[in-house]
């Protein structure tokens, strides 16, 4: 690619398959529709997401949920298009789009108050005071005019026996017993597999929100993770399912990797995107109860919605593809393992967190988000991030990601945005 061409990020790459992608994707809801009323001509019903058990809570979700990281203040629409195509499961938090997303979510209640009991509605706080956690809670009900919380988090979760503790089980049972939340538990980011394993072991945890797809599903400490928390009877939820990786990877992407070409190749064949294959690839394991997905428009809604209702499966090869794909763009990827590049250095640098804004930035082009999640590092540790010593990181780093180049760039890119 000449240096005069930008990288391509995530939305790039939908436009350059979506000429045929949204035309295989659109037919594919008709088809679906078309096929639902011939199998089943009693159901005049329109075809929605099917649902799966979230864990041993009694409660059946739908298997696409709602991502509200974003400004949904006139995204009203979308809100009630996601109802009616059945994705039921909405996932908020109180820092999201400053707390305009929980209040967004709230003045659709407010118009349509018989679908809040449709809804199974997740809110986050990012503390573990249990203070604080009251507090959150109390602001988050207000926000999303709503008298419970269906599945409250704690959010960005990275050590569980240092932020889940005793303490922590009392709030919930209390909250709970005040009819302010259903189901409590926990979203992860990063050292997800041990936080997984770790949940499983406190007995209580009724659902958790971790980092998963079809980079991480294959490495055998995700498969015995996700395996404790089955036989916990812990309701999962995936997140960051398109595995995105750092701009750079983009100019190489349509040259020097061919993997990507025959999968793109054999998905729209299919009349599937690549996106859609990552998200079958995410269902095709039946402990995720549910994908957590940002559709911030109505094409990226059906084209999920057309994933999920589609019957059309991935085959062995669309796997191994996906898997070979994973291994040869491995350095590209932070796989959130934080707990061996982090101990390599001194000083508490947050290396996952920054990569993983990175990825926001690069990937899905949510700058404003990104610069704001880095300028709560603090400002002594920010100005370290650029001339660190990365290398023993890089040493441990099992994705052989080069780590210093990549922090310089999370700097120079957050710094310069912010500075207009």
């Amino acid at each position: 690619m000449s240096k005069g061409k930008k990288a391509f990020s995530r939305r790039d790459f939908f436009k350059i398959t979506g000429a045929a992608g949204l035309g295989s994707i659109f037919a594919t809801m008709g088809n679906l529709a078309a096929a639902s009323d011939k199998s089943d001509s009693k159901n005049s019903g329109p075809v929605t997401v099917p649902t799966r058990p979230f864990g041993k809570t009694g409660v059946n979700v739908s298997i696409l949920a709602f991502g509200g990281s974003q400004n949904l203040e006139s995204k009203q629409r979308l809100l009630r298009q996601a109802v009616k195509m059945g994705v039921t499961y909405w996932d908020t938090a109180r820092t999201y789009a400053g707390g305009t997303s929980e209040e967004a979510m709230g003045k659709y209640f407010d118009r349509y108050p018989d679908d809040r009991k449709k809804i199974f509605l997740v809110t986050k706080t990012p503390s573990s005071d249990p203070d604080r956690m009251t507090r959150h809670l109390e602001t988050s009900l207000k926000r999303l005019k709503t008298s419970h919380i269906d599945l409250f988090f704690i959010h960005r979760v990275s050590d569980v026996r240092d932020e889940v503790n005793r303490t922590t089980k009392a709030w919930a049972e209390r909250a709970k017993e005040k009819g302010k939340i259903r189901f409590f538990g926990f979203s992860t980011h990063k050292n997800m597999e041990e936080c997984l394993l770790e949940g499983a072991k406190l007995g209580w945890i009724d659902g958790i929100m971790t980092s998963y797809n079809y980079r991480l599903m294959h490495k055998d400490s995700m498969k015995r993770a996700v395996d404790a928390c089955v036989e916990a009877g812990i309701g999962l939820t995936a997140m960051k399912t398109q595995a995105g990786f750092f701009a750079s990877f983009y100019a190489n992407i349509g040259k020097e990797n061919e993997t990507v070409l025959k999968l793109t190749e054999r998905f729209m064949e299919k009349g599937f995107t690549p996106e859609q294959a990552k998200l079958k690839a995410v269902w095709e394991n039946p402990h995720i109860a549910s994908v957590c997905s940002e559709m911030s428009n109505m094409t990226m809604l059906q084209a999920n919605v057309a994933a999920a209702i589609g019957k059309t499966k991935l085959s062995f090869q669309d796997k191994r593809l996906l898997e070979q794909y994973a291994r040869e763009t491995a350095s590209g990827y932070c796989a959130g393992c934080a707990n061996l590049c982090e101990s390599a250095v001194e000083g508490n640098i947050p290396i996952s967190d920054v990569l993983r804004y990175l990825m926001y930035y690069d990937n899905y082009g949510n700058h404003e988000q990104a610069v704001r999640l880095f300028n709560e590092i603090p400002s002594i540790t920010r100005r370290r991030l650029a001339g660190f010593d990365y290398s023993k990181a890089e040493h441990l780093c099992p994705q052989k990601m080069p780590i210093a180049k990549l922090m310089g760039k999370a700097v120079e890119k957050f710094t310069k945005y912010a500075m207009g």
